[in-house]
């Protein structure tokens, strides 16, 4: 019944809306969002954003580095510990993706149903930051990949270049999905398949001499590059056809992809001895690697949009009317201004900040929507109410319950792996110490916060209400709650 009133509401909504609301992003948040995304564009969007620049020159944190930056784990560790991490960071972002496919909601307006519509904020802020960072940390690396391929260029000038295109991109998001799925997802598997075959010609080292001993923090780092996503998967699979294909095509196209260039990358640095600073050159000193190298540069495109334009559409959450267009113009301009003036600092740290702000949050959510309150629909068109429905109207009532399970799980992310942020791991060890608690070295933070929290969720969703919340109008749930 859900699907056929997707179907109803879309169609309903193009026929009024023109072509622009049947084949494009809708301006605001009051207008409704057009079901115009097969599995196959979403599968292609979800592929590209898998294979980024950042599983090069990241490939380290999955090697689990100690304070001086060393890697503890053996190379063969660090590709098992990513399969492990991305796969499970794969399913979470299929959860998250498939609440945006059934409500038509963009993920922070999702989250009014969760916390309520005044605390829904609260992470929203969070992720505007968060995507602010990622988006000038993304042109960054762009313009660095950039000048490898050919210095003849000032840094400045890749960093604008990158920064132009990916305003262009986020005018037509949809139109941008589907360039992905038809041009962009051919040439990056061919670039793919040529540097595979390439690199594995190499004289490669001893990938299993090291440590198995950071198994967990490895599998973390590559679970937090999945759970960066989670925050605004439903920004896009909110104009999915179906919640089902959502789901897929975000645990699958993402997984497989960012697996296949995390190994790619680690094999890279294992040519290189471990120096990140040069974990291009593999690539770029290989016949015709320059021009297949620059395949994931004009690629790496593709995830500054994602951030921009999701930083747009969570603005939306705090200010409904305001036109994304605009806004995406003043963001791109925003982050190339930062991205002139900053470089890429701890880059492991800010992975694990955001692992322990959004895992526990995508339990909370997981826990609520598929086994809470998520489950109940309003009978549509009958008066017959059966649930509170997932309510993601404006005046949302606030459910401090949930921000209590978050928060808990929060903690309990922090208690197993406090980050390496100096005075914020400092005061997680205090906290460890009046507790008398000792990480285990099979502790993943992420698997453990996101259970944690969900668990309390579904405690504190079976304890009794004062008193009885509105359901959501018949109007409403039509509009937000299909």
């Amino acid at each position: 019944m859900t699907s056929e009133v997707d179907s109803k509401v879309g169609a309903e909504a193009g026929s009024k809306g023109g072509r622009r609301s049947r084949d494009e992003a809708p301006f605001t948040l009051d207008e409704p969002a057009p079901k115009v995304l097969g599995f196959w564009d979403q599968g292609a969007f979800w592929a590209n954003l898998g294979v980024s620049l950042f599983a090069f020159s990241g490939a380290y944190t999955v090697l689990a580095p100690d304070e001086n930056g060393r890697p503890t784990l053996a190379i063969a560790a660090g590709i098992v510990a990513m399969i492990v991490g991305t796969a499970l960071g794969g399913l979470m972002l299929g959860l998250a993706a498939a609440p945006g496919a059934r409500t038509g909601q963009p993920a922070m307006v999702l989250l009014r149903g969760l916390f309520g519509a005044r605390l829904s904020y609260v992470p929203t802020v969070l992720n505007i930051a968060q995507l602010i960072g990622w988006g000038t940390f993304e042109l960054i690396v762009i313009a660095d990949a950039a000048s490898a391929l050919w210095d003849g260029i000032p840094r400045w000038g890749y960093v604008i270049a990158a920064g132009i295109l990916t305003t262009v991109l986020t005018i037509w998001p949809l139109g941008s999905v589907r360039l992905l799925r038809r041009y962009v997802t051919v040439a990056v598997g061919i670039a793919l398949v040529y540097f595979y075959i390439q690199l594995v010609r190499e004289p490669l080292p001893d990938l299993t001499e090291g440590s198995w001993g950071g198994f967990w923090i490895g599998a973390d780092a590559a679970l937090a590059v999945s759970i960066s996503w989670v925050p605004v998967a439903a920004d896009y699979t909110r104009h999915a056809r179906t919640a089902r294909g959502a789901f897929g095509a975000a645990a699958v196209g993402y997984s497989v992809t960012q697996i296949i260039a995390y190994v790619l990358g680690l094999l890279a640095l294992a040519l290189v001895a471990g120096d990140s600073s040069k974990v291009f050159d593999p690539f770029l000193h290989v016949t015709l690697g320059v021009l297949f190298f620059a395949v994931f540069v004009l690629r790496e495109a593709d995830q500054s949009f994602a951030n921009v334009y999701s930083t747009a559409v969570s603005i939306q959450n705090l200010v409904p009317r305001a036109d994304r267009r605009v806004l995406t113009v003043v963001l791109g301009a925003g982050i190339t201004g930062l991205a002139l003036v900053l470089n890429i600092g701890d880059y492991a740290a800010f992975l694990a900040l955001i692992g322990s702000v959004f895992v526990p949050m995508l339990g909370v959510l997981a826990a609520d929507f598929y086994l809470g309150r998520g489950r109940w629909r309003a009978a549509i068109g009958t008066g017959d109410v059966r649930g509170l429905g997932w309510n993601t109207s404006r005046n949302a009532p606030s459910r401090w319950g949930m921000i209590a399970a978050w928060a808990i799980g929060f903690a309990a992310y922090q208690l197993i792996y406090p980050g390496g942020v100096s005075w914020w791991a400092g005061f997680w060890q205090d906290v460890q110490g009046v507790l008398h608690f000792t990480p285990q070295s099979w502790m993943s933070a992420s698997l453990l916060s996101f259970l944690v929290a969900g668990v309390v969720t579904v405690v504190i969703g079976r304890l009794p209400r004062r008193g009885r919340e509105t359901a959501p109008d018949a109007g409403h749930a039509a509009a937000g709650d299909r």
